[in-house]
């Protein structure tokens, strides 16, 4: 052996981390529920596997992560050309609503990154998480609310001097224009 080779096989095994981005591998995270023995605990935990399972091409996992009021709508040769011809490129949970172990349903409100032939995207969505017999299913996808509008500054009022300095109310200066 080479001195290169020697110090190759020294080193420690280096996992790749978890598609989900948790800093696990992939057996360790979500790859331990791709063979149904054990499942999710919670809505949160459910939807990293299910992006990991479109990410490794786990097919089976995706439909049957499927709440049984829904799954009929799965097209399984859609969910695996889609799982097959993305790139996926990260995931990011933005927020969560209940879906804990004792809880029956969950909200879950990601941005999945992906890349395909038309270039890169980003779906955003909030999903609806319910639990049966002790175990977490996908439901149902929607668009997540608006975000609203914040203003840098606190809103002048009609009566109010313009902040352009003109030394008109607001309703008689910029306000006018609005």
């Amino acid at each position: 052996m080479t001195a290169t080779a020697d110090l190759i096989n020294s080193l420690p095994f280096q996992r790749a981390p978890c598609p989900c981005g948790k800093p696990l591998g992939i057996d360790e995270c979500c790859g331990r529920f791709f063979d149904e023995s054990t499942w999710p605990d919670a809505a949160e935990e459910l939807m990293r596997s299910r992006y990991t399972a479109f990410a490794t091409q786990h097919i089976d996992y995706i439909v049957a992560s499927h709440h049984p009021d829904t799954r009929g709508e799965v097209n399984r040769a859609d969910v695996e050309r889609f799982s097959r011809d993305s790139t996926w490129l990260g995931l990011e949970i933005l927020s969560t609503e209940d879906g804990q172990p004792g809880d029956d349903q969950g909200w879950v409100e990601f941005c999945a990154r992906y890349a395909d032939k038309q270039g890169e995207h980003l779906h955003h969505e909030r999903s609806l998480f319910r639990r049966e017999k002790g175990r977490w299913f996908f439901h149902s996808a929607h668009a997540p609310k608006g975000t609203p509008i914040r203003h840098a500054q606190p809103k002048v009022g009609r009566n109010e001097p313009c902040p352009c300095g003109s030394g008109k109310k607001h309703k008689k200066c910029c306000g006018a224009a609005a």
